[in-house]
């Protein structure tokens, strides 16, 4: 019997970490994130001139779709810190937002002491561990999410209080928690065509080195996707935006590499002269690579077409796993570099 017992764990932890099965649940962890963060207690801050999210990896990349979403109507810089150390300017006119899943974030802690040191106004996301430690130390705002997944499979728990700390204070009018609420009633409605479009560019990508590039609306959401491929296909790639591209990286598409398969990020705010760009540019792509995909996002706003795009690259990762037949959740080679570190 026990042993019976001790299988049925085991088969029950590989399924709650099976990151399908956390893709698959995206909109259910998005409706949790708005009750969490819709019950959340927060004080208003004052005279902010600045806001540093500090965090990194799953964790990081929520405050680089925030800022690019926001960028139109903050008053003040977001900046997005993703080390050890924060910026000199950070001083008591800073809101530094610690973003770390686990709480135990190496880099992270290290950033959130010397917010403390620079009398910063801090607001913590974390599911636990020292930072949640700190937080209640110092009494601290913090928003608590579930823990005990990948944190690359919480960035709706993380990106949605994020949402929250800055409506809450002030710094946007639009009103970003109920674009969250439309965005599940779209991604609900378009799961299956997600899927299958996700399937049909795993292939195409599989075995390949995807060359990302978003038309300048949505670089986060590429980033996103980038790291996805890295984590959970167990892939380089890299990814680019224009216009900026075309200053520097154009100029390397010289020669025929079919290794290469051009994936393209695009969005209904994608600004005309940038279209511009990219429709002479993918002449160039299409002669000198043999698989060039455009994926346009769906939905009325910003934050659906980001919430869109992150959910079918996060589709795409999961299935070229699948195609590698490998592991999407394992990242042993990050675990034992943490392994190491924690020697010395």
């Amino acid at each position: 019997m026990l042993l019976n017992c001790n299988i049925f764990a085991i088969f029950t932890l590989l399924l709650f970490f099976n990151m399908k099965t956390l893709v698959e649940g995206f909109t259910k962890q998005l409706q949790e994130a708005l009750d969490i963060a819709n019950a959340a207690v927060l004080t208003k801050k004052n005279n902010i001139q600045n806001i540093v999210v500090t965090g990194l990896g799953g964790s990081g990349i929520g405050g680089t779709i925030l800022s690019e979403l926001v960028q139109s109507e903050c008053p003040v810089p977001i900046i997005i810190n993703k080390d050890y150390f924060l910026p000199e300017f950070v001083n008591t006119n800073s809101l530094v937002i610690i973003s770390s899943y686990s709480g135990n974030t190496e880099e992270t802690l290290s950033a959130m002491k010397q917010a403390i040191d620079k009398n910063a106004q801090i607001v913590c996301i974390t599911s636990g561990g020292e930072v949640k430690a700190i937080a209640e130390k110092y009494k601290f705002d913090t928003i608590i999410i579930p823990g005990g997944n990948p944190p690359r499979s919480c960035i709706g728990y993380s990106l949605v209080q994020l949402f929250k700390i800055v409506q809450f204070n002030g710094f946007v009018k639009t009103d970003l928690l109920h674009q969250v609420k439309t965005s599940i009633a779209l991604l609900d409605n378009e799961k299956e065509a997600i899927k299958v479009e996700s399937a049909i560019i795993a292939k195409k990508l599989l075995n390949k080195m995807p060359v990302i590039y978003s038309l300048g609306s949505c670089e986060g959401a590429a980033i996103r996707f980038r790291q996805q491929i890295n984590e959970n296909s167990k892939m380089l790639c890299w990814h680019h935006t224009l216009p900026e591209m075309n200053h520097n990286e154009l100029v390397g598409w010289v020669e025929k590499n079919d290794a290469l398969a051009v994936v393209t990020f695009r969005t209904s705010f994608d600004y005309e002269r940038t279209i511009k760009r990219y429709d002479i540019c993918k002449t160039l792509f299409a002669k000198y690579s043999n698989s060039v995909t455009d994926i346009t996002a769906k939905g009325t706003s910003k934050v659906e077409q980001f919430f869109y795009l992150i959910n079918i690259g996060d589709w795409i990762s999961c299935y070229i796993a699948d195609l590698k037949n490998i592991d999407a959740v394992e990242v042993n080679v990050i675990t034992n570099l943490k392994n190491e570190l924690a020697k010395s």
